[in-house]
């Protein structure tokens, strides 16, 4: 048996509330969680640094300040970047050449990445600092921390990375503006002069010593970051699709057979047992009872897309969790290039900023959470088709006169066809860059915004079939479905009115979006599955 962590609101990320009253943070570049991120990302929390944390940059800037002073070759340090390793930079540019180096990287293009995902960029940024592995000082790194507890944030162009010598040119643009030089955002300000920002709050623009521009840039934090607010959204999202497919097979009267606890033990993949539970759980049971089931009787089989929900649903549950933690993994890295180890007195260069692992995981989880809209879109068609349903056609009274449902199905068809173009994976792409120095690359920037889009989609269409099983729902009135798919159908009621006759549906459709990003649809049943837990306890095979 195991613990049902998944059903109690709380995480570690919460559980760091209890720290201070003022929603501080301890980064030591090991043990940040992708909640502790999303919640530094919507601005939660501020940051402080461990002790330990402190100690291990120290030792490492104080490696490569002896470097300097023996004049000793030191990539990154005191010669050029990629094709320019070979180039010997005399000790008096030294400074200019990590102005430089930004300067030049900040070639980003398109729409700005929003404070809140910017804050998780440069929150993400200070985390992998913290390890001591890239040898920047605790003078610059102190300075980024007062920058991010101020919300000073640069403008980063989303577009521009190829995963590989890091998210080069978003951070740059984010050490950009550190320097005072660019544009910056604040909550006071909104967007201005960079440089007149940081002064506003009192903050100096950073001077870079060496090797510190590269080490601001070298890194996998801009795919990780975007990586993680999607893999957050698809866990969401996850838990809130089976309790609207619950809906959904209530009202078009199908039968719980298949969910079965001896089917699933069977087969025991894991996200599939979880799911079954999870329908078992709200449907009715030996603990909730449905007036609906009673009245409809029930059938010898269903349809694929209402039997086989825990089998669909199941897998992108274990894809989530699998790409969960890859990312936890990757949150907690060092991915500067060289890296610095103090305790053996030297710099290697290596690859740790390729993006392979979260390009990679990104993609999978773009393919997984797809499933989701995939499967809830022709659960809408059998909602809203009258043979299949035995519903009214469109889910609307006075048909013909009133479209209903119509066309709100074919924007769910709409964000399943644009997934399907998303889902093909970034990561199987490579170009060479860099002279042929940086001859392999993993495109992991466009795997975690495609990835992103993916999960909003998912998101939009599983609100209309909320919207639409709601609707669903009028037809079998005055019959009432079991205690938490009645708390469900409230929630939604209480942010959209049904439909006796046509009006604009967009607003409706946002508004339950909005309900689910919020996860209102999961916290509504939370008790009820709990009350079902303590009589039938979730096991899973560990």
């Amino acid at each position: 048996m195991v613990d049902c962590s998944h059903l109690k609101i709380q995480s570690k990320m919460f559980s760091r509330i209890m720290i201070s009253l003022n929603l501080w943070i301890s980064l030591d570049g090991n043990s940040l969680t992708t909640g502790d991120l999303l919640g530094l990302g919507k601005g939660h929390f501020k940051i402080q640094l461990t002790t330990e944390a402190e100690k291990k940059v120290n030792e490492g800037r104080v490696l490569i300040e002896s470097f300097i002073k023996k004049n000793q070759v030191v990539y990154g340090v005191n010669t050029g970047f990629g094709n320019f390793a070979q180039t010997r930079i005399p000790n008096d540019q030294l400074k200019e050449l990590q102005d430089n180096v930004i300067r030049s990287h900040s070639a980003g293009v398109g729409a700005p990445l929003s404070p809140e995902r910017t804050r998780m960029l440069l929150a993400l940024r200070i985390n992998v600092l913290a390890k001591g592995f890239s040898g920047v000082s605790m003078e610059t790194l102190n300075a980024i921390v007062a920058a991010f507890n101020a919300s000073c944030l640069s403008w980063v162009p989303e577009q521009g990375t190829v995963g590989a010598s890091g998210d080069l040119a978003p951070l740059a643009h984010l050490v950009l503006g550190l320097m005072g030089e660019g544009v910056m955002w604040s909550p006071q300000s909104g967007w201005a002069d960079a440089r007149a920002v940081l002064e506003g709050h009192g903050l100096t623009p950073l001077i870079l010593k060496p090797k510190e521009g590269l080490a601001l840039i070298n890194g996998t934090q801009m795919i990780t970051a975007l990586g993680v607010e999607a893999v957050e959204r698809a866990q969401a999202i996850a838990r809130q699709a089976d309790i609207i497919a619950a809906l959904t097979i209530q009202t078009l009267k199908g039968t719980p057979k298949a969910f079965d606890p001896d089917i699933h033990a069977v087969r025991p993949q894991q996200g599939q047992v979880e799911v079954a539970w999870r329908l078992r759980s709200v449907l009715h049971s030996d603990v909730f009872h449905s007036e609906i089931s009673v009245k409809g009787g029930e059938r010898v089989q269903d349809a694929y897309t209402l039997r086989c929900c825990p089998q669909v649903h199941g897998v992108a549950n274990d894809t989530i969790a699998f790409v969960k933690k890859i990312l936890t993994t990757e949150l907690n890295s060092a991915t500067d290039n060289p890296l610095v180890f103090a305790e053996r007195g030297i710099t290697i260069s290596g690859g740790n900023f390729h993006g392979e692992y979260p390009a990679k995981a990104l993609d999978f989880l773009a393919i997984g959470v797809h499933e989701l809209a995939n499967i809830s879109e022709r659960r809408i068609e059998r909602l809203c088709n009258p043979s299949l349903s035995e519903l009214p056609a469109f889910l609307v009274k006075n048909g013909g006169l009133n479209s209903g449902f119509m066309i709100a199905h074919c924007t769910a068809a709409a964000l399943v066809s644009e997934n399907k173009v998303l889902c093909h994976p970034s990561s199987v792409d490579s170009l060479s860059t860099s002279a042929g120095t940086e001859d392999h690359v993993s495109m992991g920037g466009w795997a975690a915004r495609k990835a992103l889009r993916v999960v909003q989609h998912v998101e939009q269409v599983l609100a209309i079939e909320l919207l639409a099983a709601c609707q669903a729902l009028e037809f079998h009135r005055p019959l009432k479905t079991t205690p938490p798919l009645e708390k469900v159908y409230g929630l939604v009621r209480s942010v959209v009115r049904p439909w006796d006759r046509d009006r604009a549906m967009s607003p409706d459709i946002e508004a339950v979006h909005k309900l689910i990003q919020q996860e209102k649809v999961w916290e509504s049943v939370i008790p009820d599955i709990q009350l079902y837990e303590k009589k039938h306890p979730l096991q899973l095979s560990v």
